[in-house]
């Protein structure tokens, strides 16, 4: 079976006029490596204090994972509060959730301040129960997400039908803060700003090498970029350069859109908010509606290929046990067709947290990624946090995250490790859905 399948996706094509490559010698003050939201966001904030920025990106700005994800801004953060408890205690995991908010109060700062035009829907976002066992531990993670101070409130049953949500989610929690965007124009406004700000953007311009010293020397295919300080915002793509390439690995996130649903297609589907969904599964699935009333959704597998490849986007396993997963929370749809499949990579840490921190032999490398799947907000906000740091000041966020960032093994360890836990986690979520049948 054949999949329509496309390797960017439904938000996002390459300009009518990218940028042009680097040619040449050039001299900047900080050249940023990577063209997403973090090395955009970084670029933005040394401009606004005067910085001569100059910005590497391999591909054209917002071909990776910031113009290829579902477009949730959401306060998210680790793998769930009860790990964050465990690991950290209560201080640091209350600092934590505190970090997350404020990263999506900073994204919508630059969305308003910037006069980006996104479609952002404030609605929230609901981590949702498929199943009634589920209501337990969404309670729990209710009450201890308010407890660290999140702005959360647990919906029962009966106040997710009053809200007009889906009937295949029986309960859940629901983050008040965030809600949705088209993430392709949230990035192509991030580049436009940054150009019009006076960046100077390369594309198609992957990174070679990195010479440490001072000045750092980045090097082309076509030149050479001599810079008193470099930002690494490169997230799953960190390994190409071997900037702390066992920090974070990549894991491919597969996605799907429908064709557009009809009126009577969005009555019987009874979505009124229009919240973003993410379920309560071990690989959680997502689900949200787009401006043009189609269905976006994904996620529930995830992939990793050996060494820290990048795995193949062309996944048709994933993308049936994707499509099959929709079927069975919005059945009223039985004849809407998936109109594309798509993905991208996200950089997961051990601690599923985002890090950063500097490297090289001056200390003048700066680096930023890890997100996790949350990069939205988390990478936009850490942006700002590394034009911070390059410039000598320490944001208040960062003594949230600062801690020992855990390396993931070498090979094979790292890919054995992968196959068993993914194994694990997909048999408990494959148990689950078996008895959601039986219980329907």
């Amino acid at each position: 079976m054949t999949f329509p399948f496309e390797e960017i996706g439904a938000w996002i094509r390459e300009p009518d006029e990218p940028c042009p490559p680097l040619q040449g010698e050039q001299r900047a003050d900080v050249v940023v490596i990577g063209a997403g939201y973090t090395g955009l966001s970084a670029a933005l904030s040394l401009r606004e204090q005067g910085v001569d920025v100059l910005v590497l990106e391999q591909d054209f700005a917002g071909a990776g994972a910031s113009g290829c994800n579902a477009g949730h801004l959401t306060p998210t953060i680790g793998k769930d509060l009860p790990t964050l408890l465990r690991m950290f205690g209560e201080q640091r995991a209350q600092a934590l959730v505190q970090f997350a908010d404020q990263a999506v109060e900073y994204t919508e700062h630059v969305v308003e301040h910037l006069g980006i035009e996104c479609g952002y829907e404030p609605n929230g976002n609901i981590l949702a129960a498929v199943h009634p066992k589920h209501e337990k531990r969404l309670r729990e993670a209710a009450a201890t997400a308010s407890r660290l101070g999140g702005h959360v409130r647990f919906l029962c049953g009966d106040e997710m039908r009053e809200r007009g949500l889906p009937r295949a989610f029986h309960c859940g929690v629901l983050e008040q803060r965030g809600g949705v965007l088209d993430p392709g124009q949230y990035v192509t406004g991030l580049r436009q700003a940054a150009i019009d700000a006076g960046v100077r953007l390369h594309e198609h311009s992957p990174v070679q090498s990195i010479d440490e010293g001072k000045p750092v020397r980045v090097r082309s295919e076509g030149g050479v970029v001599i810079a008193d300080s470099a930002v690494v915002a490169t997230n799953a793509y960190s390994r190409s350069i071997e900037v702390m390439p066992r920090k974070v690995v990549p894991l491919r996130v597969s996605l799907f859109e429908t064709e557009p649903l009809s009126a009577s297609q969005l009555a019987a589907v009874d979505w009124n908010g229009r919240e973003g969904i993410y379920t309560s599964h071990e690989v959680l699935e997502s689900y949200r509606l787009s401006a043009r009333n189609t269905i976006i959704g994904g996620s529930r597998v995830v992939r990793y290929a050996y060494g820290s490849k990048l795995a193949p986007g062309y996944d048709p396993a994933a993308f049936e046990t994707i499509e099959t997963a929709f079927r069975q929370r919005f059945p009223q749809l039985e004849g809407v067709s998936v109109e594309r499949f798509w993905g991208g990579w996200i950089g997961l840490g051990l601690d599923f947290l985002p890090m950063i921190g500097v490297t090289g032999d001056q200390e003048n490398i700066h680096y930023g990624f890890g997100y996790a799947g949350h990069g939205v907000a988390q990478a936009t906000l850490i942006g700002a946090m590394l034009s911070d740091r390059v410039l000598g000041c320490a944001h208040e966020c960062e003594s949230a995250l600062a801690r020992r960032a855990w390396s993931w093994p070498p090979e094979p360890l790292r890919y054995a490790a992968y196959k068993a836990v993914t194994r694990v986690l997909y048999a408990i979520d494959a148990r689950t859905d078996r008895q959601l049948l039986r219980h329907r």
